[in-house]
């Protein structure tokens, strides 16, 4: 048997590992058996040289059979989740869970921290004073059979071995690889006991992805990891070149999803999220059409039963469900900076990754695996790609509680801006839809 440094090796010289060496791997790290400077050296390797498709269905699969899973089998609903691969402003996940969870589905939500610039559920969560996010596994069980919808993280029983995983890569810089992202996503999700999983694979410089050639692997790699364990899995390929919605941060971007859960929501947030719900909605119920379950969608939005059911899971879970409608309840930031147009003209860019990187130097991120985040700040945009804008209006406000790095962050935002004297061609926020 292959001694660990001589698996390192292999893969370091591009060769294939089997799942039961995988499980070697994942199964002595979880043990601690496995040092982080070992697992380290193999993530770079793998990053370096590349996984192939059965290495990352051998790698979820190892993940996935070290932890326990959801057993949701007394629910009579069809067990639906989402999932993003992450973006500058992207909260859909708080939208599009509680629209379907009013539609009837059951939503069992591994919620993860945010990975370099792209914001996590988690970490918009835990904005809110109170809300308990790690959750027994039982109890979490309980609160999706009464709600239809509940948050939890990872923990030693649910995905542990991606809990681990996931901070280590963000320290050494393994995010991008397609295999590692694949199996940290579809481990998490498979856990759930899941009937289906919609996918956001996100295209252009607030993502991971910046091709959509290479979100379309990544896409067309996860929906076969799915169908290896019998769960079906639908990809939305979605735009991130400019950040989604208006609020990028955490208690920022629970106020904008509030208010898109009460009808008043920018248009591409509250059109992204109605079409998420939508796919679960339909995944969930074949039978119908997904013109009506887009329907179904737009009225749990219209008739408040989506944000009653999120008001009911915070509650549930600890939380203040008052932040709701009382955003002062919320962590605010002390300090702000407004960002003024210099001349006259169309916004013609506004470059997602320079904002995230502003918002992550205001604290509202992480450069590092144990970096605290501030929850109050972030970034408020004030226009989008095609408004028309004057000399000396507001481009965007910057929430800070600590000025250390305002000076750079100004200058990231400053950046991120394009103005054109014509009006820039509009750009499709949903680009594909992989089956």
């Amino acid at each position: 048997m292959d001694r660990i440094v001589d698996l390192i090796r292999r893969k370091r010289n591009s060769e294939e590992l089997a799942l039961e060496e995988l499980e070697r791997l994942i199964n002595g790290y979880i043990r601690a058996e496995i040092s982080d400077a070992q697992m380290a050296a193999f993530l770079m390797a793998g990053t370096c040289n590349g996984f192939n498709d059965a290495e990352a269905a051998a790698l979820t699969a190892a993940m996935l059979r070290c932890g326990q899973r959801v057993d949701l089998s007394a629910v009579p609903k069809a067990k639906v989740d989402y999932h993003s691969t992450g973006g500058v402003g992207d909260k859909i996940s708080l939208i599009a869970a509680p629209v379907a969870a009013a539609c009837g589905l059951a939503v069992p939500v591994i919620a993860e921290r945010g990975i370099g610039h792209t914001g996590g559920t988690l970490d918009k969560l835990q904005s809110i004073p109170g809300f308990r996010t790690q959750l027994a596994l039982a109890d979490f069980e309980d609160l999706v059979t009464e709600f239809g919808l509940a948050f939890t993280a990872q923990s030693n029983e649910l995905a542990p071995a991606d809990k681990r995983l996931y901070a280590l890569r963000e320290a050494t810089a393994t995010v991008g690889s397609q295999a590692l992202i694949a199996a940290s996503a579809m481990s998490k999700k498979l856990a759930e006991g899941l009937d289906g999983l919609v996918l956001d694979v996100k295209v252009g410089k607030g993502s991971l992805l910046s091709g959509r050639t290479e979100a379309r692997r990544l896409a067309q790699l996860m929906i076969g990891i799915g169908r290896r364990m019998d769960v079906k899995v639908q990809a939305l390929l979605t735009d991130m070149d400019q950040p989604l919605g208006f609020t990028i941060g955490n208690a920022l971007e629970i106020m904008e999803a509030s208010q898109t859960l009460q009808g008043q929501g920018p248009p591409d947030l509250t059109g992204l999220a109605v079409e998420a719900a939508a796919r679960m909605i339909f995944m969930g119920n074949p039978l119908i059409s997904i013109d009506s379950a887009r329907e179904q969608a737009n009225t749990a939005l219209e008739d408040g039963s989506a944000l009653e059911v999120l008001r009911n899971v915070i509650a549930a879970q600890g939380g203040n469900a008052n932040v709701l409608q009382q955003f002062e309840s919320l962590p605010n930031a002390s300090g702000e900076h407004v960002i003024t147009s210099p001349r006259d003209g169309y916004i013609s860019r506004i470059n997602a990754d320079d904002i995230g990187r502003a918002a992550v130097l205001l604290g509202a991120g992480r450069t590092d695996a144990e970096d605290k985040i501030d929850p109050a700040v972030g970034i408020v945009l004030q226009a989008k790609v095609g408004d028309n804008v004057v000399a000396g209006s507001g481009l965007c406000a910057l929430y800070y509680t600590d000025e250390t790095n305002l000076a750079e962050a100004v200058q990231l935002v400053e950046d991120a801006f394009r103005l054109s004297a014509n009006v820039p061609e509009p750009r499709d926020l949903v680009l594909d839809l992989i089956q």
